[in-house]
């Protein structure tokens, strides 16, 4: 039986339009879009249960730039004044970095080429976490004024419990735990005017070698002041029982959040869900939501993805074989800014300098200006000829004039 008694308005500007959505059942209805601003009288009761409705939109996407621009959409488009919604979302295998992390630094680059999996910067702060299609999304949309992050942790340890007898806890940190210390959802949130979104991962039935591969930090002599994520020991919903599927879990997410007052950690009942707007599928395409393809290539964009990373130096110490055959160790230094080397540093021992390091470093010079990657550094340590000095600590090489290290 479908849940929904009639349709939400959204504001997406001077436009009024009219498209479909299906509902939990499958069958259709007509979602208007308004063009109206957010109504005054409406703000006089924004702590009123009894006239703000709730929603749950189910994304039928697994781009995950398709829904994460979904989600940008609705925050900024979405009157969320009388109407909360629950958007339950999954993707394909990617990484997600917060908006203000460093991606060398979160995970190893290399393997997300090899293997095809996105790598992609979200909006809201926070860590870095794996998605594939054993992990569920929940965005929580809210007016700024009404946003409550531990409200909404709670409905879904809540319905964890009510389904499957399932203990978890929300800790100091605000992350999900089940056995005292296994993370199972990690969170994040974006708060603006007027609209705010919390949302977090569930840990159903991932990849966790794949995961674990993937988040291993490899890039080393970095030195930034973007946020680094903090690892924590994770596990499946699935291994602390095994009767959790996704499929269900999204029914058993929505009718928790359905039956759950607006404001207030209360269990309204059946009687409270029959007077909310219930489920709706959302198919997150251009004709359903305009500018949404628009939002989806900033998300793919190189200049969202690395242009966007704080700014950041790598140092690298090897070894430079001299003509007396001797090796001397040196630092490697770039600056990059805007994911662009700005600069290129080398400590040297005086009596190293020679036409060729010379040559050199007129090569240096040539490299300004280039995209970073992780391919950068090795490229110049194979134009000087040089080893890297963890390499060559395993070699009974006489070593002088040795200069500072990172």
């Amino acid at each position: 039986m479908s849940l929904i008694s009639k349709c939400g308005s959204i504001v997406v500007g001077r436009a009024v339009l009219c498209c479909r959505l299906k509902t939990f059942d499958g069958t259709k209805l007509h979602l208007r879009w308004s063009s109206s601003s957010f109504n005054e009288k409406h703000r006089q009761n924004v702590n009123n249960n009894d006239i703000i409705r709730k929603s749950v939109f189910i994304s039928q996407s697994n781009d995950v730039f398709t829904n994460l621009a979904l989600e940008d959409w609705l925050y900024r488009n979405f009157d969320f004044t009388n109407h909360h919604v629950l958007l339950l979302w999954r993707n394909d295998p990617c990484v997600v970095i917060g908006r203000h992390q460093n991606p060398w630094l979160e995970c190893d680059t290399r393997i997300t080429e090899k293997h095809g999996i996105a790598l992609v910067r979200r909006n809201s702060g926070g860590g870095t976490v794996y998605h594939d299609n054993g992990n569920l999304n929940l965005s929580f949309f809210t007016p700024k004024q009404r946003y409550n992050r531990r409200y909404n942790l709670d409905i879904i340890t809540r319905a964890l419990y009510r389904e499957w007898g399932l203990k978890a806890v929300v800790n100091e940190r605000e992350d999900i735990v089940v056995e005292g210390r296994y993370k199972v959802s990690g969170t994040a949130a974006k708060l603006g005017r007027p609209n705010a979104y919390h949302h977090c991962t569930l840990l159903v039935a991932s990849n966790k070698t794949l995961l674990s591969m993937i988040l291993e930090r490899k890039e080393t002599g970095i030195k930034t002041n973007a946020t680094t994520s903090t690892r924590s020991p994770i596990k499946n919903l699935t291994e602390v029982n095994s009767e959790v599927q996704v499929d269900k879990l999204i029914n058993t997410l929505g009718w928790e959040y359905l039956r759950t007052k607006p404001l207030v950690l209360e269990d309204g009942g059946y009687d409270h869900i029959q007077e909310q707007k219930g489920f709706q599928l959302i198919n997150p395409t251009e004709d359903w939501f305009p500018g949404i393809d628009k939002l989806k290539e900033e998300f793919r964009s190189w200049e969202w993805i690395y242009g966007r990373t704080p700014e950041f130096s790598v140092t690298k110490t090897f070894d430079m074989p001299a003509s007396n055959g001797n090796l001397y160790r040196v630092n490697l230094t770039l600056e990059i800014q805007k994911g662009i080397v700005e600069e290129i540093r080398m400590s040297l021992p005086a009596n190293l300098a020679s036409p060729d390091l010379n040559q050199n470093a007129n090569v240096f010079t040539n490299l300004r200006g280039v995209k970073y990657d992780s391919e950068v550094m090795d490229n110049i340590i194979a134009l000087i000829s040089c080893k890297n000095f963890s390499e060559s600590m395993s070699q009974n090489t006489k070593k002088t004039n040795m200069v500072a290290t990172q």
